[in-house]
């Protein structure tokens, strides 16, 4: 067996710590964060001040995937987000009738939880688990390294220095997130740079979090998925505990943009849209301000070039490796089944270059079809919202797949395989039966316009100026 050594106590680092130990490794947690997340969610998560992770306050989707592998792999996990107050919700419970069901229909289950529910979870089991050690206020500050015996001239990670000293260890995994430090650290060492991929998305979010009344435990079932036109869009994010959080997305050079930081300009620029209309009606209290986060991008790391592993004895895991655009809600599963594969694999010789190139195969084959799924919607979304223009052709086909999905089941379905990363799109969408269905569903409606909900511009230039 490995003993594992974490960088970064996130999500991706918990997971990897827990999920290694639960394979008879052993592990230390590396976080700078003097704290881990406790129970007291709402204290938590609107009172703790978490620079290094801004993510943390915005709305998260745990799809199916996540859902499903924490409930096989971490069912104490599963079991206490429920208890803290995560709420499932099936995909086909859009429709007053579910569907008949068919194989495959068990997971697509969604979590529908703050952030916070999923990281104080993993941090209980952590705690109850004898093999981990967490490292609470002792960040990296850099790593140990060795010549690499391999042919690639490969560097080798030996363990991680802080401010207490060395530790050494078999494996280091890197889950310090897309602004950690293991390319400076890597670049001190002599080693050759990662490859890196990065797609600017152009978009910006501003969401606000409210609570529902008491005695109200569900908000409507629709409409609270995403909805938009062709320069903004809104979507609901259902959680824990009675919280929601309404989010609106504009594109970054989008002048009216800085106005959204505005409550009462936020406010009545969701009620535009028929998901932030129907949640604002319900006469929810507003729990936070309106929390904005840009700069985003897809960005794709790898520790392998043209002449194989540029590092061996290090291997990434979550936005180390994939950070993606929240607007699929892709992130934490992506995380999540990277840990999975260290702690399924760390006891293969995790020192060498092979074990360093099969990692980076594994996710080349695993990860990045999602990653480049990403890539291609925020790439509409974007170009969408810069010229402000309805497309049509292929565009307007996948749009008319999307909104005939909200009315047949049997398209909803294929669309909620693909959202849960049950199924690849190019597979999904490319069944005769799903095309058929779309092909009707627009005859039926030759004047189809996508993406035409919401706001006109001159109407949302007016909300917006207050």
């Amino acid at each position: 067996m490995a003993h594992v050594l974490v960088i970064g106590g996130g999500l991706g680092g918990l997971a990897t710590a827990l999920l290694a130990a639960r394979r008879g490794h052993t592990a230390e947690v590396f976080e700078r964060d003097t704290r881990a997340p406790g129970t007291a969610l709402d204290r938590d998560f609107f009172g703790w001040r978490r620079p290094t992770v801004p993510q943390a306050t915005q709305p998260h989707a745990l799809l199916g995937a996540a859902r499903n592998l924490l409930r096989d792999e971490l069912p104490d996990v599963h079991r206490e987000m429920l208890r803290l107050g995560a709420r499932e919700r099936h995909e086909l419970d859009w429709f007053d009738v579910r569907p008949p069901a068919r194989p495959g229909d068990e997971d697509l289950v969604m979590l529908q939880a703050r952030r916070i529910v999923l990281e104080s979870a993993l941090a209980s089991a952590l705690r109850a688990e004898p093999g981990v050690v967490a490292r609470y206020g002792e960040p990296v500050t850099g790593l140990t390294t060795a010549r690499g015996a391999g042919d690639g001239g490969a560097i080798r990670v030996t363990g991680v220095t802080t401010g207490s000293g060395s530790h050494e260890g078999d494996l280091v995994v890197d889950a310090g997130g897309r602004r950690g430090g293991a390319e400076r650290w890597l670049a001190a060492a002599g080693s050759r740079p990662p490859v890196v991929e990065r797609h600017r998305t152009g978009l910006a979010y501003f969401c606000r979090w409210y609570r529902l009344p008491e005695g109200m435990d569900e908000g409507p079932r629709r409409p609270w998925a995403v909805t938009g036109g062709a320069f903004a869009g809104c979507a609901v994010f259902p959680a824990d505990n009675r919280l929601f959080a309404v989010t609106l997305f504009v594109h970054t050079a989008d002048t009216t943009r800085s106005a959204l930081r505005d409550p009462a300009v936020f406010e009545a620029a969701a009620r535009a849209f028929p998901p932030g209309a129907a949640w604002l009606a319900l006469g929810a209290e507003p729990r936070s301000e309106v929390l904005a986060t840009a700069s985003l991008d897809n960005r794709w790391s790898a520790l392998v070039d043209e002449r194989g592993p540029v590092v061996s004895g290090l291997v990434p895991v979550g936005d180390a490796i994939t950070h993606t655009n929240p607007t699929l809600g892709q992130g934490t599963s992506l995380a999540l089944w990277a840990a999975r594969r260290v702690a399924r694999t760390a006891h293969r010789d995790p020192g060498s270059e092979r074990f360093a190139a099969d990692h980076h195969a594994w996710a080349v084959r695993t990860l990045k079809p999602w990653f480049d799924f990403q890539v291609v919607a925020d790439a509409a979304i974007g170009e969408r919202f810069a010229t402000r223009a309805v497309r049509t052709g292929p565009a307007r086909e996948v749009a008319a797949l999307f909104d005939c999905a909200l009315e047949d089941p049997e398209v909803m379905r294929a669309r909620a395989r693909v959202r849960h990363l049950a199924e690849p799109p190019e597979r999904a969408y490319a069944d005769p039966e799903i095309r058929a269905r779309v092909a009707r569903w627009l005859a039926e409606r030759p004047d189809y316009a996508p993406n035409a909900v919401g706001p006109g511009r001159a109407e949302w230039e007016k909300l917006t100026a207050g």
